[in-house]
């Protein structure tokens, strides 16, 4: 969450953890930003207006530069119908006039999160040349050959795959393969898995894709053309 007013921030992420929710928050653009080369996340709340840049420019940079399309919520007081296009527009996956409404809120992110889901499930194959993984048959091929994985290798393939040259940090790696419930696995967990899939995929130039660790903090599947 992106939000300069220290009590609105911590209302808003009351509300949305109370929803079951796992909420960081920022007061400022630069922050955030620095933050999404250590930490990965599902959806982005972003005020409009900030102390440094605005919430729209963030997001422009997000979308742009950073080639990041995690589903984004746009929060501000502008109400006016140019503001809405204006954040639309901009790449915003929905807008939510201040003052915040807790239901509202909290309807308006499950929401977004519902339809990012639906998108996937629709997806059923997933194509980056050479590899197709064939998210219901939960099967992977090379230039058309099919790779042994095991049910554990293949989520991770495919988180990777639909992930593609975004930073993801060892721990959100965990959450999302392990699941939240899993605090005892080791983050080294990953790393073996990581190795053990780079070799079978046979991941690198020759490919077409390489899999870069990124120190101290995670990893980093690219195409590497």
């Amino acid at each position: 969450m992106l939000e300069d007013d220290p009590d609105q921030a911590e209302i808003a992420g009351l509300w949305l953890k109370s929803a079951g929710c796992r909420v960081s928050s920022y007061a400022e653009g630069a922050s955030f930003l620095r933050a999404l080369k250590r930490d990965s996340f599902d959806l982005y709340l972003l005020d409009w207006v900030l102390p440094d840049q605005s919430g729209i420019d963030v997001l422009r940079r997000l979308r742009g530069e950073f080639g990041d399309q995690t589903p984004a919520i746009v929060a501000t007081v502008k109400d006016e119908e140019a503001s809405v296009v204006r954040a639309l527009e901009s790449g915003a996956d929905d807008y939510i006039v201040k003052p915040l409404r807790r239901d509202e809120l909290v309807a308006r992110v499950n929401a977004v999160m519902r339809r990012v889901a639906g998108m996937a499930i629709e997806q059923k194959i997933l194509n980056a040349d050479p590899y197709e993984l064939d998210l219901q048959a939960r099967t992977v091929s090379l230039h058309g050959e099919a790779i042994d994985l095991t049910n554990r290798e293949f989520t991770l393939a495919a988180y990777l795959f639909s992930h593609a040259d975004k930073v993801l940090s060892r721990s959100h790696i965990l959450e999302a393969i392990w699941g939240i419930d899993n605090h005892g696995i080791s983050t080294r967990t990953v790393d073996t898995h990581m190795s053990r899939l780079r070799k079978k995929l046979a991941l690198g130039d020759a490919n077409g894709w390489k899999l870069t660790s990124i120190y101290q903090h995670g990893y980093r599947l690219e195409s590497s053309d």
